[in-house]
């Protein structure tokens, strides 16, 4: 019952939403999943937690590295390349914490996560 009502929050919520709202809104979920492994280390599930977490990280930043690699995108073509290569580290972050646990490790990119949501929320010009 409880899931259902997640559901149904999360799809009006992307009805709500602007792209960058919703981009953020995404960039939040992905870190405060890593975050919430991080915190939260010793757990008995944490393999779990933790895969599922850069796995859905993982997937977020596929989908803004597809949408920066886009001739058509309308950002700034320095801005664009400055992030893909941070979607890059970002990516060897990930498969260093998967090859290699630790909980210090997560730290950067929750960072970079949480970041980047709050200069999305930012509207421009301010």
């Amino acid at each position: 019952m409880q899931q259902n009502s997640v559901n149904a929050y999360t799809a009006i919520q992307k009805e709500t939403l602007s792209g960058r709202e919703l981009e953020a809104s995404v960039l939040s979920r992905a870190g405060l999943m890593l975050k919430s492994v991080k915190d939260n280390w010793d757990a008995p599930d944490r393999n779990q937690k933790l895969q599922d977490a850069v796995k859905f990280n993982q997937k977020v930043w596929s989908f803004f590295q597809a949408e920066l690699s886009d001739p058509e995108n309308p950002l700034p073509k320095n801005l664009r390349e400055d992030i893909l290569n941070l979607s890059i580290f970002i990516d060897k972050r990930l498969f260093e914490v998967m090859a290699f646990p630790d909980p210090e490790k997560l730290a950067i990119v929750i960072d970079i996560n949480f970041n980047i949501a709050s200069g999305l929320r930012t509207k421009p010009g301010e």
